[in-house]
Parts: C-alpha cells; structure tokens; sequence
C-alpha cells in the first residue's frame, strides 16, 4: 500500500487526462486555454500501465479530471480501463459538463460510479459571466439524466467568490430540497496567475458552515474513500451540502490523495514545486518499474500544503492538474 511517512494511506488518484480545457472561468482560465504549449497527453496504453501499478499499490478510487476531460474523444475508453482494473472499486469524473447531457449515458455503461460537475452559478446570467459559456440548463439536464440512470453519487460543484455568488447559497439549497444531489462549496485557492482575483474573492467557507449548523444541518461522517470535503445533511433536504475549505486547521491531515497530471508527472500534492515524471516506466511491460518508482516518491510528500503562507508551488492554474 501507498504510504507516507506520516502513516497517511492513499487509495484515491485524481489522474488527469488532459489540462485543455474549453471554458474560460475568472478564476482558473479568464484568458483561455493557451495553445501554444505541447499537448502530448498519456495514451491509453500508458493509462492502463499507470492504473494497473496504482491498484496493485492498493489504490481503489480514480477520479478522472483535465482540464475538461469530456474532451478527449476516448473517454469511454479511459473509464473502461479503470473499471477493468482489478482493484479499483469507484470511478469518478469530475466535468464542467459541456457534453455531460449527450454522454452521461455511454459513461455509465463503461462503468462510471461517481460524477461531480462543476456549475459556478445557478443564474444563466452569472453562470455565463463568471465561466463564458451559455449552455448552464444542458448541463443542468445531464445531472438529471446521470440521477435517472442510477448514479448515487452526483454531486455539483460550485468555486465560492465573494463577488460573484456567496449570495446564492440559498438558491443552491432551494436547488436540493427535493433532488438527492450534493452541493458543494469550493474555497478559492491561490495559484501562480490568480493572485489579485484571490485577493478579492476568497472568502472562508467556516462561517457557512456555521450557519448551516445553527439551522439544522448535521455534519456527516465520512467514507474511507472520501475527498476532503465536510458534508452536512437534513432531515428537511433530499440533498447535501458541502463545504472544502482548504485554508482550514489540519485539512492536510487526513490527505489520501494523489495526483497524476496529463503529461505523467506524479503530484504529491496540488501545490507541490515539482512532479516526478513516471513516462519513462509506463511501457507495456512497465508495471512493477512503476510500482518501484511510486513507491520511492512517497518518502518526499510533506505534511502539508503552505496556502497560508501564499505559497502555490508550481501550480500555475488549476487546469493544469484538475483541482
């Protein structure tokens, strides 16, 4: 089993297939998606190679993630060979949903368990503001479509910005009164680009959540293959709330995630200076090299990130490792 040196376990990868992404969001791309940089993506051969040494290390959870990596037209593909891994128990996808209505379906039949889609605003008009896209009621409809096909598990995020919609917390929970969706509020975090954004919208999560404590809300335990997000729910709601704080105390302290970027390149954390690069190992017959070399990388994860300090380490945009 994947472990540190601080006796944490990791079990869950976020493994991005792609860092292209089509939305232009103010917080992560306001330009867009620059070109003008190689695109050399891991292959699917390359996939299955990295996948398979992950699971036999114990990894049971894989979040697929970009950029928007509704994108890459073997998707399908990707998901199937983590649902034909031996090992791997769930299998996530977190999506900004352009084509979500389209193909939800395909993705569940290739074994998709978990969705997270990320819908910053539920006001059509702020939606396109803040991301520069229109099509906010098509995704709205492919999280309808994924609850229809079975999916337990769909959940929609949402990045908090002081300017733009922490007054709409209340339109969100109106949202899941009656839909068994988790809403889930993101801090905004500080990266390379986006330092004066950050200086004018990030806003703590705690007092909502606070709040939420003082109407009712009751914080719910996690599962062992959780992400760090807090949930709460109530007797009143269909639906959950959520709440990552990443400026908070100790939410380092029960990481058990590891990140795979699209160029192969290990993260031991989402603000780490560098990745270890694992291409060289991931030949068809690279398995147990890649095991060896995830294994060494671990004895260099730190205790945790230094956000606090403005610290964002190599991390230029959030698109570059999905979050």
């Amino acid at each position: 089993m994947l472990q540190d040196n601080y006796g944490r376990k990791f079990e869950y990868l976020r493994l991005s297939i792609t860092d292209v992404c089509n939305f232009s969001c103010d917080y992560c791309l306001p330009d867009g998606y620059d070109c003008s940089g190689a695109r050399d993506f891991l292959s699917l051969s390359e996939i299955k190679t990295l996948v398979t040494a992950f699971a036999k290390l114990g990894m049971k959870k894989i979040r697929i993630t970009g950029g928007e990596p509704g994108l890459r037209k073997d998707l399908v593909d990707v998901i199937r060979i983590c649902n034909n891994t031996q090992g791997i128990e769930q299998i996530a996808l977190t999506t900004n949903g352009f084509n979500l209505e389209n193909n939800i379906e395909q993705w569940v039949e290739a074994g998709l368990t978990h969705l997270n889609v990320s819908a910053d605003s539920l006001d059509p008009r702020l939606f396109q503001a803040i991301t520069g896209h229109q099509n906010l009621e098509s995704i709205l409809r492919g999280v309808d479509k994924a609850i229809s096909l079975g999916l337990s598990n769909v959940k929609l995020n949402a990045v908090l910005l002081k300017t733009f919609n922490l007054d709409q917390i209340d339109q969100y929970l109106s949202w899941i009164k009656n839909k068994s969706v988790t809403v889930r509020f993101i801090e905004l975090m500080e990266t390379g680009d986006n330092k004066d954004y950050f200086a004018t919208n990030h806003v703590s999560g705690e007092y909502i959540k606070q709040d939420l404590l003082a109407k009712g809300w009751t914080q719910v335990i996690k599962g062992k293959l959780a992400g760090p997000a807090q949930e709460f729910c109530h007797p009143d709601y269909q639906g959950r709330f959520g709440l990552i704080m990443p400026y908070s105390t100790d939410f380092c302290k029960t990481c058990n995630r590891l990140r795979i970027a699209s160029n192969g390149k290990l993260h031991l954390c989402l603000f780490a200076e560098q990745g270890i690069d694992l291409r060289p190992y991931l030949t068809e017959d690279g398995v147990e090299q890649t095991c060896d070399a995830l294994l060494a990388a671990m004895t260099n994860k730190e205790v945790g990130h230094e956000l606090a300090k403005n610290f964002t380490g190599a991390t230029t945009h959030l698109a570059m490792l999905g979050g």
